[in-house]
């Protein structure tokens, strides 16, 4: 991806949530001289990922499939004693139309929440017992595989079942629980504008926790064609020195 794009879908996003009065902490807004600023005490923004994360998961194509990311907290696999904070929560915004690819995850389990805008159309699947156990993350090369076998979620809070490969939407104000080793794959209801979702979930490591189906790298390989107007939490090690 451009670092031109991402800045644009940055600017696109802020303007988006402001209009629904939705306030964003202060380092959603920091650029790169802010960042260099951070010390010891904004260890736990870059230690645990949170801010901004936009991938196209490597088609070149983010209008047809992509996802923008805001983390505003998370906890943290590897040092639990220092972060024992168990959840997280995400700001996820879909644009009408756009495509999360099918994935699982391992060890997260989420709520998607609709928080205002468009539809949300999802399919789902299980995994296979196989599938499941293969925790290369699909970086060997294999494709994911699908189980026909029901699918059974929890909307707002009521058991529903789904058949393998079935879809359901999401409207305004829904939610869905999906565990891990679920397949689900979204689109935006195109023709009802941006969805404004909302993740809450176990703390996740999205450097290691998606199965991918089909699709290719979680993280973009950045052409860097101006200069970065925010950071992406993958840029930390490159702009931030604390």
């Amino acid at each position: 991806m451009k670092r031109s794009t991402i800045n644009r879908i940055i600017k696109d996003t802020i303007h988006f949530v402001e209009s629904r009065s939705l306030a964003l902490p202060p380092f959603a807004y920091w650029g790169v001289e802010e960042w260099r600023r951070a010390g010891a005490d904004d260890r736990e923004l870059t230690d645990n990922m949170l801010g901004w994360d936009i991938t196209d998961f490597g088609c070149g194509d983010f209008e047809k499939i992509g996802l923008t990311i805001f983390t505003f907290r998370n906890g943290n696999f590897y040092r639990k004693d220092e972060y024992p904070k168990p959840y997280a929560e995400k700001l996820l915004l879909v644009g009408d139309g756009q495509i999360l690819p099918y994935h699982y995850h391992w060890s997260k389990m989420e709520d998607i929440i609709n928080r205002g805008g468009g539809d949300l159309l999802l399919t789902l699947w299980n995994s296979t017992e196989e599938d499941f156990k293969d925790v290369s993350g699909g970086r060997s090369g294999k494709k994911g595989e699908f189980a026909a076998i029901d699918v059974n979620v929890s909307v707002d809070g009521r058991r529903i079942t789904v058949p393998a490969g079935g879809q359901l939407v999401l409207k305004p104000g829904q939610s869905i629980t999906l565990m891990p080793g679920q397949y689900h794959m979204w689109q935006g209801v195109p023709g009802t504008g941006p969805v404004m979702l909302f993740e809450v979930s176990t703390c996740n490591d999205d450097t290691i926790d998606n199965r991918f189906h089909t699709a290719g790298e979680r993280l973009p390989v950045i052409e860097e064609d101006e200069e970065p107007q925010y950071l992406l939490f993958k840029d930390y090690p490159q702009y931030v020195r604390i």
